[in-house]
């Protein structure tokens, strides 16, 4: 009996690792929200890490982390490097392509609480005076990651902490109606310009 258990247990086992194994180490993450905010404006909350602070889910997961910059002040080069509590874990940031109002990837380097290397990407998409901007990020995954996910989804769980930085980041942009055209507009009618 103890055998046909043991058999039972291993057979569960390396289905289970096949499974895995099988599984893409691929995957991508992505959210996108609607702006009332130009391009700019926002482009301009995401090309600089030390506007990062007022809307990352993760900076107010751990008021003590240790945070620096380095590099370029920001666009391309700008780097950010933190380490903070379980929640927040340890890693570098990098700016590896900057286009104005368009487009900014960067070069996600996890340290803690696992190591891991990503690409994340924040595209602007104007439609009148506003802006669509869609946060996303891809990679590999490894065995470990992998068998994780066939537990938790991991979409599911990034993708709200995305969520969750878009909205603030919208209310941020969304309170400066100076920036905005019309807003500029009435100004300048009311200045008699």
């Amino acid at each position: 009996m103890l055998i046909y258990s043991l058999s039972f247990a291993a057979a569960i086992v390396a289905v289970f690792v096949i499974i895995v194994a099988l599984k893409s180490p691929r995957f991508r993450i992505a959210r996108t929200a609607t702006m009332s905010a130009p391009a700019s404006a926002v482009f301009e909350q995401v090309n600089d890490f030390h506007n990062w602070q007022a809307w990352s889910p993760w900076a107010k997961r751990d008021p003590d982390m240790k945070q620096r910059y380095e590099g370029a002040a920001a666009g391309t080069g700008a780097t950010y490097r933190w380490s903070g509590n379980r929640q927040v874990g340890e890693g570098a940031m990098t700016i590896t392509e900057s286009r104005p109002g368009e487009r900014v990837n960067i070069r996600l380097e996890f340290l803690k609480p696992y190591a891991a290397s990503n690409t994340a990407e924040f595209t602007f998409t104007p439609a009148g005076d506003r802006t669509a901007v869609t946060w996303s990020m891809e990679g590999n995954s490894g065995f470990a990651c992998r068998a994780f996910c066939m537990f938790m989804n991991m979409d599911k769980m990034v993708g709200a902490d995305f969520e969750k930085g878009l909205a603030a980041m919208k209310s941020i942009v969304e309170a400066r109606p100076a920036e905005r055209p019309e807003a500029k507009r009435q100004l300048a009618a009311v200045m008699g310009e």
